[in-house]
């Protein structure tokens, strides 16, 4: 199986694509278990972060251009034939949902980027909330050096994350950006060396695991829904979600731990 799921006793899931032989281009049956991973992760209440991350030297480049599309161009053909609505567990919304466009998860991820990350990868990486960078990872929009778009998400998400600039830099240069360049224009949190990259991954996720995991994703979900509206409508889901946080369990036990002089004993609730 390409792609790995496991989950820590720490709360911490680690999602790993294992297609070196392919840079880890997915095929359709790759994009369906990669999104049947998020939403393993989505789903578990036990499941407090997610680490994304590629076996060997690569971190994802999207679609397998030689076996994807035929196979999306069949299932299409299929499902337009028939009342069926997947084949083989495959649906015609994995793709999307596999690079997390429109997909309403407020759990922080992290990405722990050990090669080229280019366009679907690109795409996958603005659902991602934490990047952590080996010097060799490169990155890259590079669709449109080929006459394609992306229309992942990518268009949509990196003028909201990115200053105006630097998000047309990538977009419309098309070219691969080193490490470096990405630090710069904020696209990654850090560069580190590539023997500590996992370690480096999980030390982020545990400093974010120490925290209350309804707080943790009430502030992630307050900042994704209050990007897609006015100010004013982004008060309001702040209002709503405060009010959910401040009556849960964990806002009692937070103060308490902090009174006892002790760690606090999240719940989730």
């Amino acid at each position: 199986m390409a792609i790995h799921y496991s989950k820590n006793d720490e709360h911490i899931v680690k999602i790993s694509i294992d297609r070196p032989d392919s840079r880890n281009a997915l095929d359709l049956y790759h994009f369906r278990d990669l999104a049947a991973a998020w939403r393993d992760f989505k789903d578990d209440d036990d499941a407090w972060v997610a680490i994304i991350t590629g076996v060997g030297r690569n971190f994802m480049v999207g679609a397998d251009l030689k076996t994807y599309i035929p196979q999306i161009t069949d299932l299409q053909k299929k499902i337009s034939a028939g009342d069926v609505k997947e084949i083989d567990g495959c649906r015609l919304s994995d793709g999307t949902y596999a690079v997390l466009r429109n997909v309403k998860l407020y759990k922080p991820v992290i990405a722990a980027i050990n090669g080229p990350c280019v366009a679907g990868g690109m795409e996958m990486l603005g659902g991602v909330d934490i990047r952590v960078a080996t010097e060799h990872a490169r990155f890259g929009v590079m669709e449109p050096k080929r006459g394609l778009f992306a229309g992942g998400g990518t268009t949509a998400r990196l003028p909201r994350q990115l200053n105006f600039p630097a998000a047309m830099e990538f977009l419309l240069t098309a070219e691969h950006f080193p490490a470096e360049r990405a630090l710069e224009l904020g696209l990654i949190n850090e560069i580190v060396e590539e023997e500590v990259l996992e370690d480096r991954a999980m030390e982020w996720a545990r400093r974010i695991t120490a925290n209350a995991p309804m707080a943790v994703q009430a502030t992630k979900e307050s900042v994704i829904r209050g990007l897609g509206g006015s100010l004013e409508e982004a008060y309001g889901v702040e209002a709503e979600l405060s009010k959910r946080v401040f009556q849960s369990e964990d806002a009692k036990e937070g103060p308490k731990a902090f009174a006892e002089k002790r760690p606090p004993r999240w719940s989730g609730r």
